[in-house]
């Protein structure tokens, strides 16, 4: 019998950013996939002891283990779950070759910006610097999909799964209202049930290390 991947993430994390944490994206790619996995976690105080260093070089979630393959980088590890089944990505070489794409895309071309525009936003509200990037960013991938409902392949692939988890940041989310194509898209994509799962499931694992840690 094949083990089951396990998905490595913290043991707790502050409020804000739970249901954002990127084992989500691992989460919902097994989900949507049917693959088997287990969580793992790693104290968070502990993010930067030997241990984990070994798995993610720079004390980071998520990293993933298949059998003797241990793999971190959210992308990396949505690519070597994508590889594992054709719900994720397609096998013709077209189909295919678009879903790398636009993977590669959304981590390069989307979210090297939008990370940023959101961390300087902290600290600046008003007058980002970053805002012409990211609209003239969203205005393009606005007008892909003003033309068809999802990325590549003409169905759901792991490149939506990515896309709309970046779209998905509240902050960002109330930034779409320019953009109706955006917001009809993410609000698709995340009514799938492995996605309201997957969130459901990370929700529940840190209230779950809030009640430790309240017995400690």
């Amino acid at each position: 019998m094949t083990d089951p991947l396990v998905i490595w993430t913290y043991d707790w994390v502050p409020p804000p950013p739970r249901g954002h944490v990127r084992d989500i994206r691992l989460r919902w790619a097994c989900e949507e996939a049917g693959l088997s996995y287990q969580i793992r976690a790693v104290r968070f105080e502990d993010r930067t002891a030997p241990d984990h260093l070994a798995r993610q070089p720079f004390a980071q979630v998520p990293a993933l283990q298949d059998g003797d393959i241990t793999l971190f980088e959210s992308g990396a590890c949505l690519l070597h779950l994508a590889e594992k089944s054709e719900t994720l990505m397609p096998r013709a070489p077209k189909s295919r070759a678009e879903t790398l794409e636009w993977v590669i895309a959304g981590l390069n071309s989307m979210e090297m910006v939008t990370v940023p525009w959101w961390f300087i936003g902290l600290s600046k509200p008003a007058g980002n610097p970053l805002e012409g990037w990211l609209g003239s960013r969203l205005s393009r991938l606005e007008a892909v999909l003003d033309r068809r409902d999802h990325l590549a392949a003409d169905r759901f692939t792991v490149a939506d799964l990515l896309m709309a988890d970046i779209l998905r940041v509240p902050k960002l989310r109330t930034a779409l209202g320019p953009y109706p194509a955006l917001q009809a898209y993410t609000d698709r994509i995340l009514t799938r049930p492995a996605f309201l799962k997957a969130r459901q499931d990370q929700l529940d694992h840190f209230a779950a290390a809030d009640a430790a840690r309240a017995k400690a």
